[in-house]
Formats: structure tokens, sequence, C-alpha cells
């Protein structure tokens, strides 16, 4: 079995409820493939007392059927098969009876949502069954898991019924850091150097299963073609799957996601309802949530500004770049992503592709800055006034009354600023400072590939970190 890469503090928690001494309740959430089940399969599955999958656009009749089979291969033939949930969780209850008391049980229900959703009764049969049977027992291990990240949160984590507070862990799995796709493409035997690891980053996120289609015998660009662009691609539908698997109404999922993709710095909540067309009420305020809870966005205020004046961008680097290449490979039959490379369509996703990089590895920035100890917000800032209109996509608000505007630049080399950028560097600080009103110290600070390069114009970068300080 392929070897567990990073995450320690997740095996961690795990591995504390596994040992402790009395029943624990662990709900595991994420986007879809980010590794939920494997991470669980891969610390439990010799030990499993019973395992159980959601079947995705299955009935509630197909759900209970695949679990009484479920029930058959863990022993428990001698069962009448259910009709119903009620039921069902009573021989899953009668099948854990029939194992020795010594040792803690894993019992793991993966997807979910797909189990639960078709029936109303489910949740009402899982906390009878937590409730009334295994919270007393004191030797089982309950995992339910599930990428519909929305319907747990909904369901188990925030549940004001009988689960309500039933919970003794909850593990939100983010996708691979740069430093674990790092450790991942080593275990597999593909050498890539860090530029196009960053590079293999910003095409497919840190989804590990996007990540096992590459082989070691192929460039980073032939690999790209052949897991996305070829005809036959592994990875062809996967945005067209993507979101009708999350959610139910999936097109206006897909509305917000593309209004968002069309102003990558961005949107407050009304420039969403206005390009995605849908009213600004309940069911937006759902979505958004979801997308949040689920990871492709990210919702952050903009300095200085109150909780209605949230910003919500597009975090997702595969939903980023499917919507920016999708539609482009027209030209070429192969090696498209090789010839599609020095294209200024290819430049400016680079350009925001590392942007949403860094937003994503905020601790790694925290860190080469030497400030992981400081009380620090981040948020974003556009100016008012400034003509044309001046934006700083990440500041850094430090409890020690530093401010750090930070500049992203993705560059094949180190980066170079010349006298017009050293100008719009001034003029930036400038419009922030006058339209901010703070009093805190405010440092120019670069984060590039490989560096900068020290001359006359570079004065006013007081900090700078390359990508070898994001896979910290």
């Amino acid at each position: 079995m392929q070897t567990l890469i990073g995450r320690s503090k997740e095996q961690t928690k795990l591995r504390k409820r596994y040992e402790s001494g009395k029943s624990e309740f662990v709900a595991i959430f994420g986007r879809r493939r980010v590794g939920k089940t494997f991470l669980v399969k891969s610390l439990f599955g010799s030990d499993f007392a019973f395992y159980a999958s959601g079947i995705q656009g299955g009935d509630a009749a197909r759900q209970i059927e695949s679990f009484n089979e479920e029930i058959v291969n863990f022993g428990g033939a001698s069962l009448l098969a259910a009709a119903n949930w009620p039921s069902a969780f009573e021989n899953l209850n009668k099948l854990i009876a029939m194992l020795p008391r010594k040792g803690k049980k894993v019992v793991f229900l993966d997807e979910i949502s797909w189990m639960g959703s078709p029936d109303p009764s489910f949740i009402s049969a899982l906390d009878h069954f937590w409730n009334r049977w295994v919270s007393s027992r004191g030797d089982v291990l309950l995992i339910v898991c599930g990428s519909a990240t929305s319907w747990i949160v909904d369901n188990i984590i925030n549940n004001t019924g009988g689960l309500h507070n039933r919970l003794t862990d909850q593990i939100q799995l983010s996708p691979f850091t740069l430093g674990e796709c790092e450790a991942y493409f080593r275990e597999a035997g593909i050498p890539l150097p860090r530029y196009q690891i960053l590079e293999s980053y910003m095409v497919f996120g840190g989804i590990p299963y996007y990540l096992d289609f590459f082989e070691p015998d192929r460039s980073l660009a032939q690999n790209i073609d052949r897991i996305y662009f070829l005809p036959d691609a592994p990875l062809k539908n996967e945005y067209a799957n993507l979101f009708a698997a999350l959610f139910k109404n999936a097109d206006s999922y897909v509305k917000v996601i593309e209004a968002l993709a069309s102003k990558r710095k961005g949107l407050m909540r009304e420039e969403i309802s206005e390009k995605a067309k849908i009213k600004g009420g309940g069911t937006l305020t759902k979505i958004l949530a979801d997308l949040v809870s689920c990871g492709f966005v990210q919702d952050y205020l903009a300095f200085g500004k109150q909780r209605r004046d949230r910003i919500y961008q597009l975090t997702d680097p595969f939903t980023l770049f499917h919507l920016t290449f999708a539609d482009k490979q027209k030209r070429f039959t192969d090696n498209f992503w090789l010839h599609f490379s020095t294209t200024p369509t290819h430049s400016a996703w680079s350009g925001y592709a590392f942007e949403l990089a860094c937003l994503l590895h905020m601790p790694q920035i925290k860190h080469g800055l030497g400030i992981s100890g400081v009380l620090t917000e981040a948020s974003s800032w556009r100016s008012k006034t400034a003509s044309p209109g001046a934006q700083i996509d990440l500041v850094l608000d430090r409890a020690d009354k530093i401010v750090h505007l930070c500049e992203m630049k993705f560059a094949s080399s180190e980066y170079t600023v010349d006298k017009a950028y050293s100008a719009k560097l001034r003029e930036k600080k400038a419009a922030f400072l006058s339209e901010t009103g703070t009093r805190k110290a405010a440092h120019t600070t670069l984060v590039s590939t490989f560096g900068l390069v020290r001359n006359e114009y570079s004065a006013g970068v007081l900090f700078q970190l390359t990508m070898n300080d994001l896979f910290v």
C-alpha cells in the first residue's frame, strides 16, 4: 500500500482517539479527492470492525442494500437483512456485540452524506446507535467521513438534536502543502525540482488523487497534457463531476464559482449576486458557506473593514486552471502545455496562480518572516482614490505595530525591480497609508520564486521571501 505522506497532526488526533479508554466519535471532512478515506484506511484498515461507504446517486433502498452487504462481509451473515436504517444500525450493534471485548473496534462510515441524504431517518438512527449503544461500551472508535462538507457540518457537527455535542473530535482535511507535495513526489520516485513542483501545485493544487496520475518518466509538461488535456485524460471531466458530486442544485454553485473566476481578486456578496444572477438571500448565504467549508473559496475582510464588507475569492487551483484553459486547446493536439506555456494567457494565469499558492501557505509566509508567534491578521486592500486603482492582495497586520504590504511575483529567475515598478510600489504604499490612516509601520514585502536582484530600484523592498520558504 502507498505510504501515508504528511498528515502528522491528523494522525496524532486519530491515534489518540484509538488509544483512549472510551468510545470516540470523530467526523472527518474536506474537499473531494483530498485523501480522507486513504488516511483512515492507512491507519486502521487492518483493524476495521466494520466499514461501509455511501453510493453516489443511490436512493435510500440502494444505500441500505449496500450496508446490508457489508454487514454480511464483516461476519453478520446470520442477521436478518435490514429494510430501514433503524434496523440496519441495530444489526451493526449486534455485529459489534459478537466481537471480543478486548481492544478498540473501529467502525468507519465513509461518504456518509451519500448514505444518509436520501432518507431523513438515517440521522435519527445514527443518533440512537451512538447514544443508546456505542457511547456506553467504551471500546468503539466511530469515524464518519464525507466530501459533502456542508452536509456533515449541518447534520453531524451542528446537529441540534440527539447528536448535539456528541462528537469527541473533528478533522478538516486540507490539500497537501507544497512541502507535502515534495515529499509525495520523492516517495513516488518522480524527480521534479521545486520550481516544477510549484507549477504542478498551481495546476492541480495539493490534491493527492490528482498527483497520483504523475508518471516518473515524463516531463512536467507531458504529465499535465496526459492528465488533463489529451482526449482520454483521467481528469478530462473532473470539473463537470466535481460539484455535482458534492452539492444538490450544483448549477447554482457553479454559477458562483464562475462569477468569482471572472474577478480573480475577489468579489463582495452583492457583486456575486449580480454576476451569478442569484438573489442575495438565504440561498446565496448557504452556497457561499458551503464553498468556503469545502475549500473552494476563501472569505476575508478588506483592511480596516467591517464584517459586512467580506470579500470572497476563488482559491482552488485546479478550478482556476480549468476555467482558464479548458477551451484553449485548439491549435495543438500534442504537447499542448509545452506550446502554450510561452503565451500571454499562460503568463497571466501563472502570476495569479502563484498568488493563490502564497495565500494557501500563510503559516509558511509567517514563518519565513519570523512572525509565527505574533498575532497577525491577513486581509486585502483596494484603493478608492488612486488612479489607476491601487490594490494590495495580501496585507499582514501584525499586533506589534507593523504591516506587511505583500507583492507576489512568479518568475523563472531572480526578479528585477525596474524604475516603473519601483514607482508603482511607492504609489501603492503612499495610497495605503493615506487612505487607511494607519499609524503602523508599513513595509513592502516581496514573495517570489527565486528572490530579488538588488539594484538601485529595489531599496523599497525591505523584506523578501522565495518559493523555498513556501516549502517549509
